[in-house]
This record gives structure tokens, sequence and C-alpha cells, in this order.
């Protein structure tokens, strides 16, 4: 992930100017994450058995402004990464405009959420895990650290929350 951090360039992700420096600060970043998390629909979620061993899936996800509930199987290797170790590392846009989200995972029963839950959750990514024959659960992911940056110039300064408390 280079970047020449040339202050004239345009994003060519946005089409906006960036900042004097080429960077955005700090307050935009957020912004730009929470945006993210409001409209994209499907994240990386990368978790590892208690052996060590790694897993990654893409995933949709419902982001209620505090977690992210994702759902599958159970006894798929993420149902069973998850439930084991609770905890997962996302992964959220491009490579070139990536959020990197750690948090620790709370593991419900699919009829454990509250139907309204479920019922956004569906309505959000087009896919209903309740409706299927094959054992989900749901996850909730709570964040506990959330990094974001465009390219290599963003990496100073790229926490954005820190022990869930943000930080802009």
């Amino acid at each position: 992930m280079g970047g020449t951090g040339d202050p004239g360039r345009q994003s060519a992700r946005t089409g906006e100017e960036p900042t004097a420096a080429g960077l955005r600060p700090r307050d935009r970043r957020r912004r730009d994450t929470e945006h993210r998390l409001t409209h994209d629909v499907d994240v990386w979620v990368a978790s590892a058995s208690a052996d060590g061993d790694p897993h990654l899936v893409p995933l949709s996800f419902d982001w209620d402004g505090a977690a992210l509930l994702v759902a599958t199987p159970a006894d798929s290797p993420t149902g069973r990464n998850l439930a084991a170790t609770r905890t997962a590392r996302l992964g959220l846009g491009p490579t070139r405009d990536v959020t990197m989200i750690d948090g620790d995972v709370d593991v419900l029963e699919i009829d454990a959420l509250p139907q309204e839950q479920g019922d956004r959750f569906a309505a959000r990514t087009g896919f209903d895990p309740r409706t299927l024959t094959t054992p989900y659960r749901w996850f909730r992911i709570r964040p506990h650290r959330i990094q974001a940056w465009r390219e290599a110039d963003e990496l100073s300064g790229r926490t954005l929350m820190r022990d869930g408390r943000w930080l802009a």
C-alpha cells in the first residue's frame, strides 16, 4: 500500500481533495468509518481455532451503532472459532481504504435474538438465517479497537478506537 502522499492528488475513491498534508484528520476518518459501517453489508471475518489455525470468510453484517451482528452455521469453522475464542478481527472496505476492527464476540442461539433485531438483519442483508434448516448462531462483535487508513501516508494516527472508546 504505497501512496505518494502527494497533497495535490484527488482521492480516486471519493473525488475529495485531501487536506494540505494529504491526510484525513481523525474526526474525518471516524465519519468515513461510521458511514462504511452503516452502509456496507459485507465484512471479512478472521478467526482462529484454539490451536491457532486461521480462518477467513466474508459475512453479511448489521451495525447497530455499538456492535456488528453476523450469522454463520454453528458447526462451521468460523462458528466454532468464534464460540471458542470469543474474539474476531474484521476487515471492512477495499485494501486502499480499509477499516480493521478487533472485537469481543458474544454468541447467541438463533432464537435468542429479539425478533426486531433479526428482522432488521434480514432486511438489511437480504439473508435470514432463522429460516434455514442448518443450525445457525448469531455472533455480536463489540469493537474494542478500530483502525482506518487509505494508504501508507495514513498509517500514523490510524487508531480511531481504543479499549472500546472512540478517540475522535
